[in-house]
């Protein structure tokens, strides 16, 4: 039976027909709620203060999460949602990175308030299709596939007549069901994840869509936080929209005029500069793990070291001139000139299920190269290239399951674990088939795999509990805040970094602040007050991207020629400049530099209530695993016994003379514990929340966020 005809035989559990009208500057003024429970299905409308403080994206979606849970509410509770919004500026073409979708729900790593970017076609598309959001709640019987006919202007669930599991394979499926031709494909974006989310807690989704030139479908991912499990719960396993096709103006934006101007001025930076500078056509984000290396900034062997002997055998040349497809348009979204979102073609897998096939890899990411590359001991890009594949189609994130396998690893060569525990698995860094059948085992939820989906937060208190294990060093080592794993860079000589790994609303990752080459590098924030700055301005300035729709990247991978002579390098004043204007383009709104930044706060500090009322987002929360800062072990101190000896004469005031590595780490490490408690007081005060990290009254009302239902929160707590 052909895709189409299991289509054709599909059972329908409910329908819904709607009006559509054209988008008003960036807005449809309306969201799509689905209840796969119930079957209910309805529009809500998008109120004007919805609008002014949520802004769209990341915003809208914890508005629609907070009116939709309870304090208590618990990740796999049928009243959990997920939301997918990409915000006013998402979907325009004429300038780069307008293609991304934020997603928000309630982690099943964190028990707080996740939300995760990803780009591909999805999220434009279903605002093409009429929608601001699209709001997911209850809990099916049997797997459903939920279809937005932009083209009919109809919803429609339906029990899933068949359908692969498999990303890579249930991409290509539904694409050829629901098309009417090849060059339709491109009018489909699909969302989905896969047999790993269904058995671990660290489940991401992925956004399909078709590459016109490859002909085939292409993956990107909303990797944090285990949405993708959130989703399997729910029993959803394929979320389809379909347009008519993407033109000029579908946003109908304010001013066409001015994007166009600022976006065929990026679209010559990137052609004039790109090959000089960080060679993202070529390498993509892969372009740093040499840079990293040498700055000693790679995490290898579970964050110990930075850097390695065999760092070179996967330097990022060899993806550029080995492994990636050159010369072909890679944008994850239509337009965008930067091109980043590289692929390996043809690349054939020696392991798991479909061993022997050849299939398209889409990175690896500089995360994935480092988190499942030298993190874990692995120095071989085809070895990387298979992880990375598996991983994306069993619906597992790169970056966590890389820092879970690398605490495994060496909790494995510490005698924490054993293969009696690991049932035969032999896991010392480096062993890359070990690992590789670990990732299959999880799939199948099956083994020692099952237990390593659950995050490094459990397998702390299971190997404590069960196994005898110092909590202590497992705290020190394991590489968790807040429940989720870290992103892949060594954060021990950048404080700023620390903050900005642990002080994130959602646990530590690298996209609310990547201090390190400011701080540690090019020491542009020496005191704590210019940390502190550095710690309001960066994550509010990152916060507005997922509030629009926009990708980071585009804004400081390539820069203009004259940006090192600005009186602010780091913010690249002429990018800020462009996306002032492109914003105020497309929504015909007015706003300055500095009300961007006070649009985010109100929607960072939203979310940092939203945890408050969780029972998180206090100043406890924020802290960090040990090794984040400095050395836990004897050889991690030993490998850097010259600097660290340095520094304990320079800043601390003690000569290292005589004194054993053990007190050396004692030394060190209260000197930096209390370097990173000062950080927290100076940002807090920055940020305007009080010595307990939350938000006062004072400041929620500068911001305009003093609505009651968040003082009600906040005002027990002043």
């Amino acid at each position: 039976m052909s895709f189409k005809e299991l289509l054709i035989n599909r059972k329908t559990l409910t329908t819904y027909e709607y009006k559509w009208w054209p988008i008003e500057r960036g807005y449809n003024n309306r969201t799509l709620y689905i209840n796969v429970g119930n079957g209910e299905i309805k529009e809500k409308p998008v109120s004007q203060q919805m609008k002014d403080k949520f802004i769209g994206g990341k915003g809208f979606g914890l508005r629609l999460l907070w009116d939709a849970t309870k304090p208590d509410t618990k990740w796999d509770d049928p009243e959990n949602e997920i939301i997918i919004a990409p915000g006013p500026v998402a979907g325009i073409t004429q300038y780069s990175g307008a293609g991304k979708s934020l997603l928000v729900s309630i982690s099943p790593q964190t028990d707080s308030i996740m939300d995760s970017n990803v780009g591909g076609y999805f999220g434009p598309f279903t605002k093409f299709a009429g929608f601001d959001a699209l709001e997911l709640q209850g809990k099916a019987d049997k797997d459903v596939i939920i279809y937005i006919d932009g083209t009919n202007h109809k919803i429609e669930v339906f029990e899933d007549p068949g359908f692969s599991t498999d990303s890579h394979i249930l991409g290509e499926e539904l694409t050829e069901a629901f098309s009417e031709n090849e060059k339709d494909a491109r009018n489909i974006g699909i969302v989905s994840t896969g047999a790993g989310a269904e058995h671990s807690l660290i489940g991401m989704v992925n956004f399909t869509f078709w590459d016109i030139k490859r002909k085939k479908i292409r993956l990107k991912q909303a990797g944090r936080g285990g949405i993708g499990t959130v989703m399997r719960n729910k029993k959803i396993k394929a979320i389809v929209t379909r347009i008519a096709g993407v033109s000029g103006n579908l946003n109908n934006v304010a001013d066409m005029d001015a994007i166009i101007e600022r976006g065929r001025s990026y679209t010559k930076t990137m052609n004039d500069l790109d090959d000089k500078q960080n060679q993202m056509r070529k390498k993509g984000t892969a372009n740093i793990v040499n840079v990293m290396s040498d700055y000693d900034l790679l995490p290898t062997h579970n964050f110990k070291y930075g850097s390695h002997k065999d760092a070179i055998k996967i330097h990022s040349d060899l993806l550029r001139d080995k492994y990636f497809t050159l010369g072909i348009n890679d944008g994850c979204w239509i337009g965008c000139a930067m091109q980043c979102a590289k692929g390996v073609d043809d690349f054939k897998l020696r392991t798991g299920p479909y061993a022997g096939t050849l299939v398209i890899v889409d990175g690896p990411e500089y995360e994935t190269a480092a988190g499942l590359g030298s993190n874990i001991g692995i120095f071989d890009y085809e070895s990387i290239i298979e992880t990375n594949f598996y991983c994306d189609t069993y619906g597992i994130c790169t970056i966590t399951w890389g820092t879970i396998v690398a605490f495994l690893m060496e909790c494995f060569e510490k005698g924490i674990i054993n293969k009696e525990i690991t049932g035969g698995l032999d896991l010392h860094f480096g062993n890359i088939d070990d690992s590789l059948q670990l990732l299959h085992q999880l799939a199948r939820g099956e083994g020692f795999g099952k237990m390593a989906g659950l995050g490094i937060r459990k397998l702390k208190k299971i190997f404590a509990e069960q196994y005898g294990a110092d909590p202590n060093f497992l705290q020190d080592i394991g590489m968790e805040n807040k429940g989720l794993e870290y992103s892949q860079y060594v954060s021990k000589e950048s404080l700023a970094q620390q903050g900005g790994y642990a002080m994130t609303n959602k646990g530590p990752q690298h996209d609310e602040a990547w201090l390190i080459f400011m701080d540690m590098v090019n020491n542009q924030i020496p005191t704590f007050e210019k940390k502190a700055e550095a710690l309001h301005y960066f994550p509010m300035f990152r916060t507005w991207f997922g509030l629009m729709g926009l990708c980071k990247i585009v804004w400081n991978d390539v820069t203009p020629e004259n940006n090192k002579y600005t009186d602010e390098p780091a913010k690249i004043p002429e990018h800020v400049d462009n996306y002032v204007a492109v914003y105020n383009g497309v929504t015909g709104n007015h706003i300055d530099k500095h009300e961007m930044i006070r649009q985010s706060e109100r929607v960072y500090n939203f979310q940092r209530i939203f945890n408050i009322r969780r029972g998180f987002g206090l100043r406890k929360h924020d802290a960090q695993p040990y090794r984040a800062a400095g050395p836990v072990t004897i050889e991690e101190y030993e490998s850097r016994a010259e600097r660290y000896d340095k520094q304990m004469r320079e800043l601390i005031g003690i000569d290292p003379e005589g004194k054993t590595i053990l007190e050396k780490i004692v030394i060190t490490r209260k000197y930096r514990e209390d370097q990173y408690e000062r950080l927290l007081d100076a940002v807090y005060k920055r940020r305007g929340w009080n010595n307990n990290g939350i938000p006062t009254l004072e400041h929620l009302k500068n911001i305009g966020m003093d609505l009651p239902e968040l003082i009600e929160v906040v005002s027990p707590l002043q």
